[in-house]
């Protein structure tokens, strides 16, 4: 027997540790009927009876996966005695079933474990089964068949189930009986139908979110990565390099998430990667520039789908976000951001136009959210847009306003989510897939229609692998033809198709506990303020504005579904390294400064840590007693504009008045020049140790009565002594030593004014107090007084 092949060996432990396992899961439903009481007879007991399931037959691999005439079908795969007892005299071979008249009989010979005479068919020759003359129990053993097609008796087009069995005996049943059965489906179209399904598979290149909000100071601004898990999935091994690698062979349209681009797009230069508190230099450049590269050359001539930048959940937005002031606002810039990212990395312009939400689930209001951004068509699922029709009805369908949904097939486009790491997992969910498009070309075959295939966001490297070959076994486009999705949303809707969008209180419960909560939104809207509030004062506004742009859209994305606490993370992370720029740019904060003497100027000083200049703010000092201390012309707030360059701080001067003794509390705040508050305010009181204007005018009227008296004194002593006689010897009358000389010769000295001097203004702590003495210490610079109302030179600082 030249076409049958031995046996090649026992298999490791693994693979029947992994057999076991599948068994198990597989006999769940049975243990759980018996623990619930009587029922109705099952198909497992059935095989129970029979034997039927006491072998397990896996099918690892089927080539061809769609036969021509003139071909041979080899199977290969594994036999794993899950018994107790010892299988003898065991044959493998192939068996035919019938022809599967549509789409739910495929899905109901998948889900049969068990051998059922009669709807298993009838077996191939015995010349092309192969021998097992023994199979201990938990002993696997590999197995390959080669058949050729005619000997199968195909005689009509269509879809067979194909199944390979083993027979043999055991001690308590010893004759021939069906001990195991595998399943699977040959799609038999040998030549092509006149008229083809037109097919559109959509080729997913998302990731999850790597990129932080931080950046370093340099020209260049540094990424900083959260971690290098990026680069495992760009290498040519990794996820996204297989997706790549097997797109570029293949009919598919590319729908890309932009944000992929560009985070890939920074690792091509230095970057930086967290670690622990600190940073380390990323090492995977030559890996990025590498799949970049091939991206690239994979999408020149292709359909590219851009979604709006960070793949925004659409769903978590239209039940959760919409109620919280500005979350649709981000859509429409990032679609905009979308298509020029896409274009300045791989230079191919995409279409913007699509919308699609999570799994392809709709109702009305993510169909409003969706749109809200210009896009006129939305990706579903035939699961969520249900028809009730006797045949699969053409994608494109309009559902009001505009807008076109493009429903995409539920059974192809979930074929490939459950673990296809397992050969034989993947070779039944290919033949399952082609066994599918053959029969929805086959329910209504003069009725050419056009179907597409959304499959999951983020497949795996052998989900991929299993999809690559599924689309590639359809080459031959004997019963579909390749169509791009832009060309699919544009074909003439079916008329019998549905087009009512479901109600909000249909969307699943399942994805509903999945979405972004409120509190995600509360979060974006608070950051986005801070952001608002921070980039106006900047002289180089794109340095912040756009990371932190992107960041906040990132907070939004669908990667974070079923991640709460890591999305919590990650939008603290962001809110909170926007906060350690924003407090770059502060005030330096005062002790008490006392205040002497009728006017001086009070310094406020702004510090800008920042690399780039401020602009754009206004400091505002207020006096909580302008009666005692007023600003500016007897005010009792007084502004002034701020202009900083980046590492420097400025003092600013104000002008204040005092009018009587006692403390004043001052406030200093920054705003934003539409009067928001920036930064925290500072307060700091002003020791007011000031002679009022009436005291001055007291002392002043003293010391003019003083004055007066004094020359009055004077004046009648000079009279009294011009009408005295003098004596002889030149000495006065009455001998004394008074007169306007003695006998020195000397005059007598003018009296001085009672009263002392004037006191002396004490000086405050240093730092505090812009003295009008220009010679005093406390100030700064040299102070003008009033002429001048010029600030500080850039780069002052105060003493304290």
């Amino acid at each position: 027997m030249t076409e049958a092949a031995d046996f090649q060996g026992m298999t490791s432990p693994a693979r029947r540790w992994l057999r076991r396992t599948a068994s198990m899961i597989a006999g769940a439903p049975l243990v759980a009927g018996l623990l619930l009481g009587p029922a109705a007879p099952s198909a497992h007991a059935d095989e129970d009876a029979t034997g039927s399931n006491m072998v397990d037959v896996s099918i690892d691999t089927m080539t061809p996966t769609a036969p021509g005439p003139n071909d041979k079908i080899t199977i290969s795969g594994t036999v794993t005695n899950e018994g107790k007892q010892t299988v003898t005299d065991g044959e493998i071979g192939v068996r035919i079933g019938p022809q599967l008249e549509g789409r739910n009989a495929i899905d109901r010979a998948s889900e049969r474990t068990g051998f059922i005479d009669g709807a298993d068919g009838s077996r191939v020759d015995a010349k092309f089964a192969a021998k097992l003359p023994r199979l201990v129990s938990g002993i696997s053993r590999e197995f390959s068949l080669t058949v050729p097609v005619s000997e199968l008796n195909l005689d009509e087009d269509g879809v067979y189930q194909l199944g390979v069995a083993l027979e043999g005996r055991t001690p308590d049943e010893p004759f021939d009986q069906v001990r195991g059965i595998e399943r699977t489906f040959l799609p038999w179209q040998p030549e092509a139908t006149e008229k083809k399904t037109q097919f559109t598979y959509l080729w997913p290149l998302i990731s999850s979110t790597h990129l932080t909000s931080e950046t370093g100071s340099d020209e260049q601004q540094t990424p900083v990565f959260e971690d290098e898990e990026l680069a495992k999935e760009l290498a040519p091994e990794g996820r996204l390099g297989q997706l790549v690698s097997l797109g570029s062979e293949l009919p598919v349209t590319w729908v890309i998430d932009p944000d992929l681009l560009a985070t890939v797009d920074a690792m091509t230069r230095n970057y930086r990667v967290k670690s622990g508190t600190t940073t380390v230099a990323g090492k995977n450049q030559a890996v990025a520039k590498q799949w970049l590269n091939a991206v690239e050359a994979a999408v020149q001539g292709r359909k590219v789908i851009a979604l709006p930048f960070a793949d925004p959940d659409l769903a978590s937005l239209a039940h959760r976000g919409k109620n919280v002031s500005g979350s649709l606002s981000h859509l429409q810039p990032a679609t905009v951001v979308a298509e020029k990212t896409v274009e300045t990395i791989v230079h191919v312009k995409p279409s913007v136009d699509f919308a699609w939400p999570v799994d392809g689930a709709i109702d009305s209001s993510i169909v409003d959210v969706a749109t809200s951004a210009g896009a006129h068509k939305v990706i579903a699922r035939s699961d969520s847009l249900r028809d009730d029709l006797a045949y699969t009805p053409t994608a494109a369908r309009p559902i009001g306003g505009g807008t076109t949904a493009v429903v995409a097939d539920a059974r192809l486009s979930k074929a490939f989510e459950g673990n296809m790491l397992a050969s034989g997992s993947s070779t039944l969910a290919v033949q399952k897939f082609l066994a599918q498009t053959l029969a929805v070309t086959r329910q209504d075959p003069d009725n050419q229609r056009s179907i597409v295939v959304a499959p999951q966001r983020r497949p795996s490297a052998s989900q991929a692998q299993s999809m690559a070959r599924a689309i590639a076994a359809l080459d031959g486009q004997r019963w579909t033809q390749p169509l791009d999705l832009v060309a699919a949303a544009g074909v003439k809707p079916d008329a019998d198709a549905t087009t009512k969008v479901p109600a909000t209180s249909r969307y699943p419960g399942q994805l509903r506990e999945r979405e972004l909560p409120v509190r995600a939104f509360e979060d974006i809207r608070t950051t986005q303020s801070g952001l608002d509030n921070f980039t106006v004062i900047l002289t180089l506004e794109d340095r912040v504005a756009a990371p932190f742009g992107r960041s906040i859209d990132r907070e939004m994305s669908t990667s974070w579904r079923g991640l709460p606490e890591g999305a919590q993370l990650y939008r603290d992370s962001v809110r909170s390294n926007l906060q350690v720029l924003t407090e770059q740019v502060k005030l330096i904060e005062k002790s008490q400064v006392t205040l002497s003497g009728r006017s001086a100027t009070i310094p406020v000083t702004v510090q800008n840590r920042l690399v780039q200049g401020i602009d754009g703010l206004v400091l505002r000092l207020s006096s909580d007693n302008a009666t005692r201390l007023s600003l500016d012309d007897d005010n009792a707030i007084a502004e002034r504009p701020i202009k900083v360059e980046g590492g420097h701080s400025q003092s600013v001067k104000f002008d204040a008045a005092a009018n009587a003794n006692g403390p004043v509390k001052m406030t200093a705040q920054l705003y934003t020049e539409d009067g928001k508050p920036y930064g925290e305010k500072m307060q700091f009181t002003v020791k007011v140790s000031e002679i009022t204007p009436t005291v001055m005018l007291v002392i002043a009227g003293g010391v003019l009565l003083l004055v007066l008296a004094g020359v009055r004194m004077y004046s009648q002593r000079k009279r009294s002594a011009s009408q005295e006689p003098i004596a002889a010897d030149g000495e006065g009358s009455d001998g004394g030593d008074g007169g306007d000389g003695g006998d020195d010769g000397s005059a007598s000295a003018e009296p001085t004014p009672d009263g002392g001097d004037a006191p002396d203004e004490p000086t405050g702590p240093e730092g505090d107090i812009a003295d009008p003495d220009p010679g005093q210490a406390s100030d700064p610079t040299p102070d003008t007084g009033r002429e001048s109302d010029n600030p500080s030179s850039t780069g002052e600082k105060v003493d304290r």
